[in-house]
């Protein structure tokens, strides 16, 4: 399975989750006319401009992940990616608090207030969207830490988009529907996600280890970056 296919199945299962968190706000934007098409036109935009964020999210985290492959680094970056993987989803699995990130409420403000001027000014749903793709959320930080694992800009950027395109489906779908997904399906696919966190960081580690599995854990390339001939 590519680095591509893995995001996007990343995003198609973690929607569910994002439903919950995301869709309210994707409810409160008023559409523009009540007919059908203008609601499906309206969410087409709010759900495109997510994916524009998290496109530009991994062209930026791509160009840490190019120096640690310029300084051959890449191998420890994936085992230590792997293992802070697995104890995040071990902290779900037994509801294990590890940090209080106290300092995340202090970062959400600036967005909040960009969201919430777009939302008095009806800025639309393109821009809403845009905004929505910088709040935090788990899902999108386990995408970042699989495109820094990329070997450049552009493969962190389209393992981003792919993620977006992911969750692009059934966000859709439950913004178009008024959240279609009821919470009996939601908790349950909540459940399932610990243990597909502790699969893909145990990928990520064998990954690292460089076992020479193809697709699994491919043998290490060697690099030529400064060798003179």
């Amino acid at each position: 399975m590519s680095n591509n296919e893995i995001a996007f199945f990343i995003g198609l299962f973690g929607s569910v989750h994002c439903i919950g968190m995301c869709g309210p706000l994707a409810f409160a934007v008023p559409v523009s006319q009540n007919r059908w098409w203008y609601v499906v036109a309206d969410k087409l935009l709010y759900n495109t401009g997510r994916v524009i964020t998290y496109t530009f999210l991994g062209l930026l985290i791509g160009f840490v992940g190019k120096q640690l492959w310029l300084y051959n680094l890449q191998q420890g970056v994936s085992l230590i990616s792997g293992m802070l993987i697995i104890t995040a989803g071990f902290s779900r699995l037994f509801k294990l608090q590890i940090t209080g990130l106290k300092f995340t409420p202090h970062l959400l403000k600036p967005v909040n207030r960009l969201l919430q001027y777009a939302l008095q000014h009806r800025a639309g749903h393109l821009v809403i969207g845009l905004l929505n793709g910088f709040l935090p959320c788990g899902f999108v930080y386990l995408a970042l830490v699989g495109a820094v694992n990329t070997s450049s800009p552009a493969n962190a950027a389209s393992y981003m988009f792919w993620f977006g395109v992911g969750t692009f489906p059934l966000m859709l779908a439950a913004t178009i529907s008024s959240g279609f997904v009821g919470p009996v399906v939601r908790r349950r696919v909540n459940r399932a996600m610990p243990y597909l966190m502790v699969c893909l960081g145990f990928w990520f580690i064998l990954r690292g280890l460089n076992l020479d599995i193809p697709y699994l854990s491919p043998a290490k390339q060697s690099s030529s970056v400064g060798v003179c001939r």
